[in-house]
């Protein structure tokens, strides 16, 4: 029997109290659509994986409780969408941030369990921004939670920093025609620690796991050695933003996952206009330094990163990566039409994907749906696009309405903090 038609059998079998459409798309791709209750989903399914398990190891079931250190401008978006869906598909319950934090952990405090809805509790996945505190995770994670996080190169997240919140970050301000040149040549005349966002102008993700951002490696050595430690001891992966689908190979091994549980779409990305095609080597060599403990924390977690996909076989490893982007190429020309291309905001008709916007001076893309289009397949696709605010919000009323009786949730926020960035609103086209 040809492979694909075992697929399907094996299929049928473990399906066999749902309704199955299958929709059998060239000669290795099957789409399912499933009906369970009044859950839909549509998503490619069945694709062959051609890194095996580790040898000896017996089937794992998949892991359904995952914590997400959402770390800024890392492509944490796009990993919190993946993690948003999987958790829909499987009925898992989803951390979601308290309404007076909106939909960040009520960052940039250092997190606490009395910021997540109580509607929201116990949850198996957490995936919104917050400022990493272990000990309030663990109180609120359950045991065996794998903890994963991403971080990016430092001079590239730098750049994408200084765009996106160039209007929320005083240093960032204060720099004359916003130029980023400008900023690195003196950052001390433009910087104030301890400023309402100062954290984006200074090792950011740093952070975000919970560190001093203010500390120097080359004066306290010690000081970037404990916090590379705390992210090997706490973290079971470290995603790595160059190799994105290298990384969610690793990913969905750790968890046992299969391949179509980690497709996406790319969120949360700038224009060509917003951004800089490349990063000058000149501007680069003055970010490293700028944020040295970042710098400090990357070249390590790059380096573990590689390490795990030779233990895993590499050139398996990328040749899983591989087919996991054409089966997301196959995916979008489904979803968004042939030619699936990244809208501006003002083009995009759906209001459910229309991306947030930073600031007049950036423009956040997104996908958007063919006109015509209804039933599950359509609501998988939108759920595939959509930005992190709706998403969030869209959980949360769902969560409430299954909720049923909760406990009484903890006192909230005595001293709320600082309101999160808001959208500013957009002007007249050609303002």
């Amino acid at each position: 029997m040809p492979p694909i038609l075992q697929h399907m059998q094996l299929a049928t079998k473990m399906m066999s109290r749902r309704k199955i459409l299958l929709l059998v798309l060239g000669c290795s791709t099957v789409s399912l659509l499933i009906h369970q209750g009044a859950q839909l989903s549509w998503y490619p399914k069945l694709f062959p994986l051609s890194c095996p398990p580790l040898r000896d190891s017996p089937p794992r079931p998949k892991h359904m409780t995952v914590a997400f250190l959402k770390t800024h401008k890392t492509a944490g978006t796009t990993v919190q969408n993946i993690l948003f869906r999987f958790a829909e598909r499987h009925n898992l319950t989803v951390a979601l941030p308290h309404p007076s934090c909106e939909h960040q952990f009520c960052y940039p405090r250092n997190f606490s369990a009395h910021f997540v809805h109580p509607a929201t509790r116990p949850p198996h996945v957490l995936a919104s921004h917050l400022r990493f505190d272990r000990a309030e995770l663990e109180r609120l994670m359950p045991p065996g939670t794998v903890y994963v996080t991403i971080l990016r190169e430092p001079a590239a997240m730098f750049e994408s920093l200084f765009s996106y919140y160039n209007q929320y970050c005083p240093a960032f301000r204060r720099v004359p025609n916003a130029s980023l040149e400008a900023f690195l040549r003196a950052p001390e005349a433009y910087y104030r620690a301890g400023e309402h966002f100062a954290m984006f102008a200074h090792n950011t993700l740093a952070y975000d796991l919970g560190g001093d951002n203010e500390r120097s490696p080359r004066d306290d050595a010690a000081y970037l050695a404990g916090l590379i430690r705390q992210v090997e001891e706490v973290f079971s992966l470290v995603m790595i933003a160059e190799y994105f689908d290298e990384s969610l190979v690793l990913l969905r091994r750790l968890l046992a996952w299969d391949l179509d549980d980690v497709l996406y779409a790319k969120l949360n990305a700038r224009a060509a206009s917003s951004r800089l095609a490349a990063i000058p080597a000149a501007l680069a060599r003055a970010a490293r330094p700028r944020n040295a403990l970042d710098a400090g924390l990357y070249d390590p977690s790059n380096a573990t990163c590689w390490r795990r996909a030779a233990s895993a076989g590499r050139a398996c490893v990328e040749r899983e990566a591989r087919e996991l982007r054409e089966a997301r190429e196959r995916l979008l020309r489904r979803c968004f039409g042939e030619e699936p291309v990244l809208r501006p905001a003002a083009q995009i008709r759906t209001k459910q994907l229309q991306p947030w916007q930073p600031s007049r001076k950036v423009d956040i893309m997104g996908y958007d749906l063919p006109s015509g289009g209804a039933g599950p397949a359509t609501e998988a696709c939108l759920k595939l696009a959509m930005p992190e605010v709706q998403y969030s919000s869209y959980l949360l009323r769902k969560q409430k309405r299954r909720g049923g009786v909760r406990a009484r949730p903890e006192p909230v926020l005595d001293n709320p903090p600082p309101r999160p960035i808001r959208a500013l609103p957009r002007g007249p086209p050609g303002h």
